[in-house]
């Protein structure tokens, strides 16, 4: 079983920052690929930002030179550093990932955090 735990979701004004951490714990053999997407109310969810196995980055364009996402050398920490908060980028924060684990590492499989919730004061 794999689980990923957020943290550092909070209020901040509007042009502030925060700083989100996603740890990935468990049977895991290798990660694919972690990162975050984001649901405010009454919208679908967005990929935000992710990074894979060879430190390639994918960023939305609402968030580009605003957010940076980074990893650990093991590859299962990863923060996202928010800068330039507005009020859109309220919403959960999720942490997703895809990974192979030990039981069976030919296949892929892919995991959800719990989300934690950034708001933005204007």
């Amino acid at each position: 079983q794999v689980q990923l735990v957020e943290s550092g979701g909070g209020l901040v004004q509007a042009g502030g920052s925060l700083t989100l951490t996603c740890t990935a714990s468990g049977s895991i053999f290798s990660i694919n690929t972690i990162g975050w997407y984001r649901q405010a109310p009454g919208n679908q969810r967005e990929q935000v930002a992710t990074i894979s196995r060879s430190d390639s980055t994918n960023y939305a364009d609402s968030v580009k030179d605003r957010f940076t996402i980074s990893r650990n050398n093991a590859g299962n920490i990863v923060t996202l550093q928010m800068n330039s908060l507005k009020p859109e980028d309220t919403a959960v924060y999720i942490c997703h990932s895809i990974y192979r684990g030990f039981q069976d590492p030919r296949q892929t499989v892919e995991v959800w955090g719990q989300g934690t919730l950034v708001t933005v004061s204007a």
